[in-house]
């Protein structure tokens, strides 16, 4: 098929067979990242720019190390050294961005829905890499990839996603992900961490943690987003880790070829335990990989590559 999308702006707005595309191009993708000499041309002569309001590692070395393997021209802007700081608004950035004829734009943000509004004002490509608590469909593509690599499919498996999922962009992107693949998806987490409505996007919700872990495929941990809540919505984080945290002795109860997940930041002794995030079952770091593999994809695919994809 070929992908006639402009913009990558959430999981909604992207049909099974537009998910397998991205994550089938990411698969070719991955064995440059493993050659001796890691870069392609297919991208010569593109602009990419890494527009990040939000602090970020992972999200922004992995586009900027991917457009780089592609040989697009990369330019990182934050907002602490761009005119916002002097009073300029999104619009007005967006604009003259615009007028140097960038390619492509990928933006970070904290308020939800500022990539659909930069996306009806520049014809520039937007790719989404987080905004607000609302979406993160780079991250959900890429933990897709992890799992489907793992398990040769993601149909009738079952996620477990635990942690606080109020604040959690991530959640709300791979609840729909998955469940468009087919999986069956369960959250859990403090009540007061589990917003209301949540079923709706195809989750089923428990408070029982080791119920949901035992007849889990995959647990996801999210880490708690303390910068994004008005107040604690819990006791302590020792409380927290001892009634919410994977354990190894949780994870021993598991299934015995359970897969451990982890968007990072990870806080160790926190939501998950320092022997666990080593441990044998975490693939933590082949998300990370595949982070790269699955931008890799998404910047060629939104130039134009749809053409040579669709060829195969």
């Amino acid at each position: 098929m070929l992908f006639t999308k402009k913009d990558i702006l959430d999981m909604e707005s992207l049909s099974v067979d537009e998910i397998n595309l991205i994550l089938d191009t990411a698969d070719r993708m991955k064995e440059i990242s493993i050659r001796p000499i890691k870069k392609v041309p297919t991208l010569r002569g593109k602009t990419v720019v890494l527009f990040f309001y939000e602090p970020s590692t992972r999200t922004r070395i992995s586009f900027d190390i991917a457009a780089k393997r592609l040989s697009a021209d990369s330019l990182s802007i934050a907002a602490s050294t761009s005119s916002i700081v002097k009073g300029e608004t999104l619009a007005d950035t967006a604009r003259n961005l615009e007028a140097m004829n960038p390619d492509i734009i990928v933006l970070r943000h904290s308020s939800a829905g500022t990539s659909h509004l930069l996306a009806g004002l520049v014809k520039s490509s937007v790719i989404n890499a987080g905004d607000g608590m609302h979406a993160h469909p780079t991250q959900a593509l890429l933990d897709l990839m992890t799992v489907r690599e793992k398990r040769g499919g993601i149909s009738g498996l079952r996620i477990a996603i635990i942690g606080d999922i109020s604040h959690s962009r991530v959640a709300r992107s791979n609840i729909i992900g998955f469940t468009k693949m087919g999986a069956e998806v369960v959250i859990t987490g403090p009540p007061t961490m589990i917003p209301k409505g949540i079923e709706t996007l195809g989750a089923s919700v428990s408070y029982n943690v080791d119920k949901a872990i035992c007849n889990a495929d995959v647990i996801m941990m999210l880490r708690i987003q303390k910068e994004r809540q008005k107040s604690f919505l819990f006791p302590t984080e020792r409380e927290y880790s001892k009634v919410y945290g994977l354990t190894k002795e949780r994870v021993e109860n598991a299934r015995s070829n359970v897969l451990i997940m982890h968007p990072g930041p990870v806080n160790r002794g926190v939501e998950i335990a320092y022997e666990v995030v080593d441990g044998p079952y975490s693939i933590i770091l082949d998300q990370v990989t595949n982070g790269v593999a699955v931008r890799m994809a998404l910047l060629y695919l939104v130039s134009g590559g749809a053409r040579n994809a669709g060829a195969d």
